[in-house]
């Protein structure tokens, strides 16, 4: 069984920085995320795009929002049980909680911390015959890394912003990128399809629309789709490409955690905005997972609340301790692992 302080169910950007935050206080954690890294969303979904709204960064890529994050939390030595969703969770005679992964693997934790964002997500998938044998085999519903993709052939299909901007991405990185779409009109943001519009006028993009992907074809892997072209004729084209990417959007659920008990409101977990613990105490609920009145779905929040999480757990668990904030100006950050960083001290010298 692992044991820590606070056990946080997500490891996106919001679960990692409370790490940190409770790190400073001196206690420890532990971090269960259904996906196999750290990262969450920023990581699985969108790891090469820009973020331009993390104070002190005028722009940072998910991905290396991530890389600062694991590099900010490494001195607080927290544990990881990854690829594992949090199953059950059941309140124990000594008042901690045993969270139970799918996999049987148990936690256990005074202070249950839910990070999970949105929840759980699952693509939404065309509805095109035999799409399952080709999934990790030329049909992905994700781009985790671009470089996949180098001197390949590459058809997106989709109208929103994902489908615009990696169609942008990646014609300096595939091959051959085309893009197509069941509509003429796009649902994306202007300049992305005036940019879309300007590489197809270059030939550095296929585009076709009104145009929906309705077969598939390959011996063991994808070699082919069939388009199917809407107009005065239908037209059905056969085009061979590498790679196929439907980009349909996603569809949150939060699943087994709507079970635990909680009040939910509209698929989110309803919090008292005071340190945002939830209807069960000793249970929190913190970053796009949780709902109040004003709530933003924004990750600097998310940092927000992480960080009154953690000051309200440490009452919990240290009911007769003071806690005293110092600034990290002022105490510097004392890591699990012996380290220490802090200001250098003014010397003090005296004058002949």
């Amino acid at each position: 069984m692992i044991k820590t302080d606070i056990l946080i169910i997500g490891a996106g950007p919001t679960g990692l920085f409370a790490v940190f935050e409770a790190g400073l206080l001196q206690l420890k954690c532990h971090l269960i995320d259904a996906l196999p890294q750290a990262g969450g969303q920023c990581s699985e979904i969108y790891p090469k795009k820009p973020i331009y709204d993390i104070p002190g960064f005028p722009e940072v890529l998910a991905g290396d929002l991530v890389n600062n994050l694991m590099e900010q939390i490494k001195a607080f030595q927290p544990g990881f049980t990854l690829g594992e969703r949090a199953n059950t969770i059941e309140k124990l005679e000594d008042g901690t909680f045993l969270v139970t992964t799918n996999k049987g693997t148990k936690h256990n934790a005074p202070i249950v911390a839910i990070a999970g964002g949105l929840g759980s997500f699952e693509p939404r998938k065309p509805l095109i015959d035999k799409i399952k044998d080709y999934e990790d085999k030329g049909v992905a519903y994700f781009i985790k890394d671009p470089e996949v993709y180098r001197n390949k052939k590459v058809l997106i299909a989709g109208g929103g912003d994902s489908a615009l901007d990696w169609s942008i991405f990646l014609a300096d990185v595939a091959s051959e990128v085309t893009l197509v779409h069941r509509r003429n009109e796009f649902r994306g943001a202007l300049d992305s399809v005036e940019k879309v519009q300007s590489l197809k006028n270059l030939g550095k993009i296929n585009l076709i629309t009104p145009a929906e992907v309705v077969g598939l074809k390959g011996s063991g892997k994808l070699e082919a789709v069939v388009i199917n072209k809407s107009g005065d004729e239908d037209e059905e084209i056969t085009k061979e490409i590498d790679h196929f990417i439907p980009l349909f959007g996603l569809s949150p659920k939060l699943g087994p955690i709507a079970d635990w008990g909680l009040e939910i409101e509209k698929n989110a977990i309803k919090v008292d905005t005071f340190d945002y613990q939830t209807n069960i105490p000793g249970i929190y609920a913190i970053g796009d997972v949780n709902t109040y009145p004003g709530k933003l779905k924004l990750i600097l929040c998310g940092f927000h609340e992480a960080t009154l999480m953690c000051q309200s757990a440490y009452q919990r668990i240290f009911p007769d301790k003071k806690y005293v904030m110092k600034y990290t100006t002022v105490g510097g950050v004392s890591g699990f692992d012996g380290s220490k960083k802090e200001a250098p001290k003014a010397v003090v010298k005296a004058i002949d």
